[in-house]
Order: structure tokens, then sequence, then C-alpha cells
């Protein structure tokens, strides 16, 4: 479920970003956003297992529980049956999203990293409602459904890192920094669809206590 909501994301942010696309540009792949991890170095396009360069990285940095939405019931109620289903609440994630600039060129790397700035400043909520259709088509990596997201509202909020944290961030990532900005991505709800137990309602309650007469010998 996070790798197919954060394609969702590239996928819209890509969209954004080739509308500043010219007829007579021949860089096009230097307007596109990638998932990647930034702690596996840069290359040159050759390795599958490095980020290339010139792109716009989206790279998970941190996740956290949402601890305010923990206590939830354990229980969903289905007033047509008379029933009750037991399973366990889901679990509500923020994550910390890296989107980091790898151009060569300084400006060319600024010039990207606003555009992505620009994009989360006028879309910073996304539905299955207003999202295009084709985001919605997961990598060719998520064969199976169940890691496939059905319904979902993931929300993006810039969050200003202090110079501790982004010395301590690029440290842990290698050390080379880029031009970047961080954000919050809330609230990602996990959840396996498993019934752990199913039981009938209670529909009456019976209080007509009363002593029973003493036997006499």
């Amino acid at each position: 479920m996070i790798a197919h909501a954060l394609s969702i994301i590239v996928n819209e942010l890509n969209r954004h970003l080739q509308s500043y696309n010219l007829p007579e540009d021949n860089q096009v792949d230097a307007n596109q956003a990638v998932l990647g991890n930034l702690a596996e170095g840069l290359g040159s396009g050759g390795s599958d297992a490095l980020v290339p360069r010139d792109r716009l990285v989206l790279s998970v940095v941190n996740i956290r529980e949402e601890k305010t939405l923990k206590n939830l019931p354990n229980y969903v109620r289905n007033d047509a049956k008379l029933s009750v289903t037991y399973e366990n609440p889901p679990i509500f994630l923020n994550f910390q999203i890296l989107m980091a600039s790898t151009h060569i060129k300084y400006p060319s790397a600024l010039l990207m990293l606003s555009r992505g700035l620009q994009f989360f400043q006028y879309k910073k909520t996304f539905t299955q409602e207003n999202v295009d259709p084709d985001s919605l088509n997961p990598p060719p990596a998520l064969t199976n459904q169940r890691d496939q997201l059905e319904v979902f509202k993931l929300i993006f909020d810039l969050y200003s890192p202090t110079v501790e944290e982004i010395n301590y961030l690029w440290g842990t990532l290698g050390g080379k920094q880029y031009p970047f900005a961080l954000y919050t991505l809330r609230m990602l709800d996990l959840k396996f669809k498993a019934v752990l137990n199913e039981s009938g309602l209670i529909t009456d309650v019976v209080s007509d206590f009363y002593h029973k007469k003493p036997v006499r010998n």
C-alpha cells in the first residue's frame, strides 16, 4: 500500500511537470519525478540500484504512527445481519517524504525543486476522486490486489527541519546534500482484511429478576 500511495503521488507530480515541457525542449526526462532511495547513491543511469541524476526524487526517510487515532474500537457492527465482526483496528501512519533535486546543474536543480514546491502548494490533498484515473494504475511490481489502495486520503504538509535535523538526515543518507524539501505525508491507514471473530448482536436484555419463595418443610 505504501508503494501504491507514493506511486499515485509521483504520477500526479509528473503530470504537473510535463505541463512545463515545450515542443522544442530536448530534455523532457529532466522534468520527471521518480521514487528512489537516496541512500543508495546517485548514478548516471546505467545501474538500476542507483538513483538517476537529473530527476526530482521522492524518498521515504521516516515513518511515525498517529497516536491520537490509536484507540479505535476493534469491532464493526452490522445492523442488517444483527452481527458484529471483531478485527484489529487499522494503524494510521505519517511519513516524512524527502523531495530532492539531483540535477547536475545547480540552477536546474533549484528550478525543478521550485516546480515541485508549486505542485504541493496548489494540491496538497489526494483522494481517489481528485486524481487522474491513469495515476491510480499501480506499478508493475504490485500485482497482488491486497497491496493496492482502494479508498484513500493523502495529505501533504511542508515540514521545516532544524539545521541539526538536516545535518543528521543527510549524514544518514551519505553526507552529500542536494536542493531539497521535506514533507509530512499523513495519514495512510494500513489494514489487513482479516476477521478475528464474528458473533451475533445482543438484541434483548432481561431485567425482571425476582426472588424465589422459600421452600417450607
